[in-house]
C-alpha cells in the first residue's frame, strides 16, 4: 500500500471521534511490530522516529529508509513521522528522504523563541507539503512540556497555532514521558477546554503511564493522536529476557527477537483496538 500521510490518518480520526495510535520505532523489529499489530485490527497507525532514536542509529537515514520500506509493505494505511526534532536540519533530513510528517519540538526555549522557530520550521515544511506537529507547556518551556505539574493554557495554544500554522498540537495534560508505572492522572477538563480552543488535532505524548480508561475518556475528550513508547519497549524487553531465559544456550538473535516483535505487535493490536471506538466526543 502506498505510504499514508500523519495528516491525513489524524484527520481521517478526528472527523470520526477516534484515536490515532503512534507508536515509537528504534529497530526494524519495532516497526515490523507495529505494524503487525495494525495489520491484526485493520487499524491506520503511525511509525515515528525520534530524534533519540537517530542518536542511537548514529544518523537517520538507515533507520528512516528501513522503516518507510517496512510502511509501504502494509496492508493497512501506515504513516512515519519523525518525532522530538529540536533542530532544523534534521527537519530538513528527513523531508529529503520522504519522511511526510515531523514534529518539531522548541518547548524548551523560552515562549517566543518557541513561537518563532516552530513558525520557520511550519513554513519550510508546508513548502513541501509535510504536515508538522509542534509542542506547548508551560510559559517558557523550562523544562520541558512533559516537566511535572506542566499544564498548557487552552488561551496561549489558541494564539500558538495561529502565530505558527502548525497542523497538530501536542499539550501537557498530565502525562510524562517515559513512565513504566500506569498511574498518571490525566486532567480530563482541560483536554475539552484544548479542544474547544485549539483548531487543530491534540497530541497526548507520554501515554505509556496512562490507564486504558483513561486513554478512552482523552480520547473522548478531545484528544486525537496518542504517542505510545516506553510501555511497547517494556513488552518486547519482557517477551526477550522470558525467551532467553527459557533458552539459555541460544545465540541467534532472529530467534530472542522475534520473541520480542510477536510480544510487542500484540501490545500494539490492543491499543489500537482501544483507540479505535468512537469516543462520542461532544463539541
Amino acid at each position: 500500500m502506498p505510504l499514508t500521510s500523519t495528516g491525513d490518518i489524524v484527520a481521517d480520526a478526528n472527523r470520526a471521534r477516534r484515536g490515532v495510535g503512534a507508536f515509537n520505532v528504534i529497530t526494524l523489529e519495532h516497526a515490523e511490530a507495529i505494524v503487525a499489530g495494525a495489520e491484526a485490527t485493520r487499524a491506520p497507525v503511525v511509525l515515528q522516529i525520534s530524534q533519540n532514536c537517530v542518536r542511537y542509529h548514529r544518523a537517520l537515514e538507515p533507520i528512516a529508509l528501513g522503516t518507510l520500506a517496512v510502511a509501504r509493505r502494509a496492508a493497512v494505511p501506515v504513516a512515519v513521522h519523525l518525532d522530538h526534532a529540536e533542530s532544523l536540519e534534521l527537519v530538513e533530513e528527513a523531508v529529503a528522504l520522504g519522511v511526510p510528517s515531523v514534529m518539531f519540538d522548541a518547548s524548551r526555549l523560552p515562549h517566543e523563541e518557541n513561537v518563532a522557530r516552530t513558525r520557520k520550521v511550519a513554513a519550510r515544511c508546508h513548502d513541501h507539503g509535510v504536515w508538522i506537529e509542534a509542542e506547548l507547556g508551560e510559559i517558557g518551556g523550562k523544562d520541558g512540556v512533559h516537566a511535572p505539574g506542566a499544564r498548557t493554557d487552552p488561551d496561549e495554544a489558541r494564539e500558538f497555532v495561529a502565530a505558527t500554522g502548525v497542523d497538530a498540537l501536542a499539550v501537557a495534560v498530565g502525562t510524562s514521558h517515559a513512565m513504566v508505572t500506569k498511574d498518571a492522572a490525566l486532567d480530563l477538563d482541560l483536554i475539552a477546554r484544548l479542544h474547544r480552543a485549539v483548531p487543530v488535532p491534540l497530541v497526548l505524548h507520554g501515554s505509556s503511564g496512562v490507564p486504558d480508561g483513561q486513554l478512552r475518556a482523552a480520547v473522548a475528550a478531545g484528544m486525537t493522536k496518542v504517542n505510545i513508547a516506553t510501555h511497547l519497549s517494556a513488552t518486547f524487553t519482557s517477551a526477550v529476557r522470558d525467551h532467553l531465559a527459557e533458552h539459555p544456550d541460544l545465540v541467534d538473535p532472529r530467534k530472542y527477537l522475534a520473541a520480542g516483535r510477536e510480544a510487542m505487535a500484540g501490545a500494539v493490536a490492543h491499543f489500537l483496538g482501544l483507540l479505535a471506538q468512537d469516543a462520542g466526543r461532544g463539541g
